[in-house]
C-alpha cells in the first residue's frame, strides 16, 4: 500500500476527548474515527489489524472443534422474554420497533438466539457435544463508554456457544478452551491471566476472566508471583494473601479481555433444548460460553504495547509488516524505493510505502506512531553503500542492510 493513497492520514494532535493511550494514538495514526461516544468506524489501517486478530482467532476456534456460523444482530423481543433477559439488562438493551408494532433488540449477546437455533437440530445424545461461534457486532447501552475501545456501545465480539450432555463433559471442554484462549493472547503480544470472577446476568456460577495488566483497566485483580494466579479483587474475602497459595499478592489494574461461562442448564431450560440420552430419558443440554472483545483486543494491544511515540505493533497482528520510506527527491533513490516496493509486493511481503513529498522527520514520527515492526529507509547516503537504514519499532539501534539482503531479512522476522 502507498501511504500516498491510503484512506485516514496521522494527525499531529490526538482528539481532545481521547482519554486513555489506545484513543489517543489509534485515533492520531488514523487506525479509527469516532462516530460517537463509544462508536467507531475501523479504518484501513485498523480493519487490517482486526482482521490479523479475528485470523488468530478463528484458526484456534477451529482446533478445539469449533464450527463458526453467523447470526443476526437484530432479535424478536419475545426471545429476550422468554431467558427473562429482558429485565435483567433492560439498562443496556437498545430496542426498537418493527413493522406490527413488533418489539427488536440490537444484541448484546447471543444466548437468545443460539439456544432456540441448537433446539431444532439437537434430539438425541447422538447429536451432542458440539459448539458454534461467530464473529459479530454486539450492542449494549453503555452509560459511560469510554476509553477508546475499552468500552464501546457497538463492538466486535467472538461468542462461542457448546453443547453437551453431562457437566463433566463441559468441564472437560471449558479448559480446552480456556488454554486455546491463552494462545490466542499470546499470539496476539499479549500476557493474560486467568482469572476468577463472578457471573453477572450471564450465569449464577463463578466465571473466568483473561486480564491483561494495564494502567487503563476498569478491573482490579491481585495476582500472586508465588503460584502465578490472580482473582478479581470484587470476590476475594481477604485482600492480603493468595487464595489459592496463601502467598503475598499485588493489587494491579487489568483489562478484561475476554471472558468463560458455565452456563449450565440456565439457557436450555426456558429454551427448551432437550436431548434424549441413551436410556431414553429426555434431559436439558448443559451449556458452556466463551467470548473475546475482537474491537477490545485492538485497544488493549495498544495499552500494553507502546511507547512515548507511539504504537509498538506485535508482528502477528501489524497492520503491515515492514515500513518502506525513501528520503528526498533524488530520482535514484525514489526508483530504488519503487523498485524494492514492487519486489516486496511480488515477495508477498506486507508494505506500506511512504512515498509522500515529505520531509525525513514528518515520516519518522508518523512511522513511530503507526507502530508497524520494521523500518526500511532508503536515501542518498544508503543507496551509496547499495543499503538500507533498518530499525526495529521494538527498540535497538538502527543498522545497515544490504539492499540484496532485505528480503531474505524480512522472510527471517
Amino acid at each position: 500500500m502507498r501511504y500516498s493513497r491510503m484512506f485516514g492520514k496521522t494527525s499531529f494532535e490526538a482528539p481532545h476527548d481521547a482519554d486513555s493511550v489506545n484513543a489517543k494514538m489509534l485515533a492520531q495514526g488514523g487506525f479509527i474515527d469516532k462516530v460517537a461516544a463509544g462508536i467507531y468506524t475501523h479504518l484501513p489501517l485498523g480493519l487490517r489489524v482486526l482482521q490479523k486478530i479475528n485470523a488468530i482467532i478463528r484458526e484456534e476456534m477451529n482446533k478445539v472443534s469449533g464450527q463458526e456460523i453467523l447470526m443476526p444482530a437484530l432479535h424478536p423481543m419475545e426471545l429476550w422474554k422468554q431467558t427473562g433477559r429482558d429485565a435483567t439488562m433492560i439498562d443496556i438493551l437498545y430496542k426498537t420497533k418493527a413493522s406490527g408494532d413488533r418489539d427488536f433488540v440490537f444484541g448484546p449477546s447471543h444466548e437468545e438466539v443460539v439456544t432456540p437455533l441448537a433446539a431444532k437440530y439437537v434430539r438425541s445424545y447422538k447429536d451432542l457435544p458440539f459448539a458454534l461461534y461467530q464473529l459479530q457486532t454486539k450492542f449494549r447501552d453503555e452509560p459511560r463508554a469510554k476509553s477508546g475501545l475499552l468500552r464501546g456501545r457497538e463492538f466486535g465480539m467472538k461468542d462461542m456457544y457448546s453443547f453437551h450432555t453431562t457437566v463433566e463433559d463441559l468441564d472437560k471442554y471449558y479448559e480446552e478452551v480456556k488454554a486455546a484462549y491463552l494462545r490466542v493472547y499470546e499470539r496476539c503480544g499479549l500476557r493474560a491471566y486467568v482469572v476468577k470472577a463472578g457471573g453477572g446476568a450471564f450465569t449464577d456460577q463463578y466465571t473466568h476472566e483473561f486480564s491483561v495488566i494495564t494502567p487503563a483497566g476498569e478491573d482490579t485483580i491481585l495476582v500472586c508471583d508465588s503460584c502465578k494466579t490472580a482473582e478479581n479483587v470484587e470476590i476475594v474475602k481477604d485482600a492480603s494473601k493468595c487464595s489459592t497459595c496463601g502467598g503475598p499478592v499485588v493489587s494491579e489494574k487489568a483489562v478484561e479481555a475476554g471472558n468463560i461461562f458455565k452456563l449450565g442448564t440456565k439457557y436450555s431450560e426456558p429454551c427448551n433444548l432437550y436431548f434424549t440420552d441413551s436410556d431414553g430419558k429426555r434431559k436439558h443440554v448443559i451449556m458452556g460460553c466463551y467470548g473475546i472483545g475482537n474491537t477490545r483486543m485492538v485497544g488493549t494491544i495498544v495499552e500494553a504495547s507502546h511507547d512515548d511515540n507511539g504504537i509498538i505493533w506485535p508482528l502477528s497482528v501489524a497492520p503491515f509488516r515492514v515500513h518502506l520510506i525513501s528520503l528526498g527527491k533524488d530520482e535514484a533513490v525514489n526508483a530504488a524505493a519503487e523498485k524494492m516496493y514492487n519486489e516486496m509486493l511480488a515477495a508477498g511481503v506486507e508494505v506500506l510505502f511512504d512515498d509522500r513529498d515529505e520531509s525525513a522527520g514528518k515520516k519518522f514520527k508518523d512511522s513511530d506512531l503507526i507502530g508497524i515492526p520494521v523500518r526500511v529507509v532508503l536515501s542518498g547516503r544508503t543507496l551509496e553503500k547499495n543499503a538500507v537504514e533498518w530499525k526495529l519499532r521494538s527498540g535497538g539501534e538502527a543498522e545497515i542492510v544490504g539492499i540484496s539482503e532485505v528480503l531474505k531479512k524480512v522472510a527471517d522476522l
